[in-house]
């Protein structure tokens, strides 16, 4: 019996390892993302964004919708490291 709980708990393993590759691969195509991913694409809080956006970091508004493409963050990034 114990060989088939080692066999289940290799599959929630990799199961959970899957689900993890899938959601980092969406998040590097995505091409446009909201201000909550963004930040969590570039790892800060959302208020370190406002300060972002603040410093030149364009965020594009249609409608009252707030999208930041993923060139422009990598771009605005790339200008303000040291």
């Amino acid at each position: 019996m114990q060989g088939l709980e080692e066999v289940d708990v290799l599959k929630t393993m990799m199961s959970s390892v899957f689900k993890e590759i899938v959601t980092e691969y969406k998040t590097i195509s995505k091409e446009w993302f909201s201000l909550k991913e963004a930040a969590e694409y570039i790892g800060v809080s959302p208020n370190t964004l406002a300060k972002y956006r603040e410093m030149g970091l364009k965020v594009f508004v249609v409608e009252g919708v707030s999208r930041v493409s993923r060139k422009e963050i990598d771009r605005f990034l790339e200008t303000h490291s040291n």
